[in-house]
């Protein structure tokens, strides 16, 4: 095994408690594992590497990663979500649900998600995609590929197929319906279980199972106290959404008899395995202290309840009575950079002030705070012994502003795309802004197509099925008709 020295400006090292910042520092690794963190290292180098004015430092996870081609940007400035059919309406359950995707192109999503999860510094991923437009859920044979994709791309990820037992939808007079399934939810999680066995440790151990069950209100007990018990026999990362919804809470409170944070701790589902996004509607102290308690990890994604106007009261307050935060981009686009910056400020205003919610806060969040609710001590920081999980971010681009605190700069100017190199598990799986054998007009061309046929598929769940033109609205109104116009992939050549 070659070992490989990384210089550069600044380096964020690990101290045995803390980030800390080294000066023109050096980071040393030879195959999966860090040997060095420092400066003036002695001991024989076989490349050195020196990336000048950057910042080296541990890679970013994101457990509530997108996976998808986003639908969730279809929803913005467009109206009422019921008439855009992006739920399913009762007309299409009665008609049967059906994929919006061939299976390649559902593999295919992947592909270009992970991709831009690499590009922007994110070297650890918790998938997650909509079920909205699936037949049902995910599939074992689906995630088989898409485990051969992340290891391809040399992503770290914690996968599984997602299941549930039912989905909600709207009825013609506007109110919200259940349907539910609960032998087909079973049958999914029984697929999940043989994933798990099958892929846990694939890839060089590049590849790690999760229990991923889609959200606390498509699940009946059944599913999760069966999900319960497989974490518990298989010592495997649950991740479950809840508490991010009135309509949500309102529909647990009436099924349940309990807060979903409160039925989730009667359903042993709040241990040290448990994440959970996104934790913001909750009944108060009892229900936070449920989850420190219990050890669970909550999952942060500030950028997309913002979008609709919500957020979370507060993270510093959450951080105040001991809750573990991880963080999460869920949404386009995959910059969790953005999500520190936005979450920075959310924080602030929510809390009326500076002093509970730092910058270091957020980035400990994408750091070490993703590698406690995994239960990795070997990951999230630059250590000897950690895994060479390490990013380059270029500190001279012009928006950065004049340079006093690498980390500064970047949470409150960087993108991700500052992101320049990274190395996961010793391979270097980007250069130069490059994710290694990936060809990026041919990927967006790709993604742009299927964008298309997604938001064709909009029409079969409305009501009515209108033409699916109609049913999105530009933020600026056309000159013209234009639900007479090719999509832009037919009048862009480079599309």
């Amino acid at each position: 095994m070659k070992r490989i020295g990384l210089k550069s400006s600044c380096v964020v090292g690990f101290d045995g408690a803390q980030h800390v910042l080294w000066r023109d520092g050096e980071v040393v690794f030879e195959g999966s594992r860090i040997v060095f963190v420092g400066r003036d290292y002695a001991g024989p180098v076989d490349q050195w590497i020196d990336y000048g004015s950057a910042l080296i430092g541990p890679g970013f996870i994101d457990l509530d990663a997108l996976g998808d081609l986003d639908s969730t940007v279809l929803t913005l400035d467009n109206g009422d979500e019921r008439d855009m059919g992006r739920m399913w309406s009762e007309d299409a359950l009665a008609a049967g649900p059906r994929e919006s995707y061939t299976e390649a192109e559902e593999v295919f999503k992947y592909r270009y998600a992970f991709t831009q999860l690499i590009r922007n510094g994110i070297t650890t991923a918790m998938p997650i995609t909509s079920m909205y437009y699936r037949e049902w859920a995910e599939t074992y044979a689906e995630f088989a590929a898409v485990a051969g994709v992340a290891a391809e791309l040399g992503l770290r990820t914690y996968l599984g197929p997602c299941y549930m037992s039912g989905m909600s939808y709207w009825r013609a007079d506007g109110t919200l319906a259940h349907h539910w399934d609960e032998a087909r939810g079973l049958a999914g999680l029984e697929a999940a279980c043989g994933f798990f066995k099958d892929f846990d440790g694939a890839h060089g151990d590049l590849i790690r199972g999760a229990l991923l069950p889609d959200r606390i209100q498509t699940c009946t007990p059944a599913l999760l106290q069966r999900t319960a018990a497989l974490s518990r026999e298989l010592n495997a990362p649950m991740r479950l959404h809840c508490c991010q919804g009135l309509g949500e809470v309102a529909m647990v409170e009436q099924l349940r008899g309990a807060s979903p944070l409160g039925w989730l701790q009667q359903l042993d589902l709040l241990t040290p395995r448990s994440l959970l996004p996104h934790g913001i509607y909750t009944a108060g102290d009892e229900d936070l202290q449920r989850v420190v308690d219990g050890g669970a990890s909550l999952v942060h994604c500030p950028v997309v309840f913002a979008r609709d106007g919500e957020a979370l009261n507060s993270f510093g307050r959450y951080r105040a009575k001991g809750i573990n935060f991880a963080l999460g981009t869920d949404t386009w686009p995959a910059d969790l950079l953005e999500n520190m910056r936005q979450g920075l400020n959310i924080a602030r205003l929510m809390e009326g002030g500076t002093s509970l919610t730092s910058t270091l806060d957020l980035y400990n969040a994408a750091t070490l705070g993703g590698a406690k609710a995994l239960g990795r001590d070997d990951l999230g920081r630059l250590a000897p012994g950690a895994k060479a999980d390490i990013t380059v971010f270029n500190l001279r681009g012009l928006h950065l502003g004049p340079l006093f605190d690498p980390l500064k700069n970047l949470v409150l100017a960087g993108r991700g795309d500052d992101c320049i190199a990274s190395y996961i598990d010793g391979r270097c799986v980007m250069q130069d802004g490059q994710v290694q054998g990936v060809d990026y007009p041919a990927l967006q061309r790709q993604a742009q197509r299927q964008f298309e046929k997604l938001m064709r598929s909009h029409s079969d769940r409305a009501f009515g099925q209108p033409d699916w033109k109609t049913l999105f609205k530009p933020a600026i109104p056309f000159a013209d008709d234009y639900s007479a116009h090719a999509p832009l992939s037919a009048i862009d050549p480079l599309l």
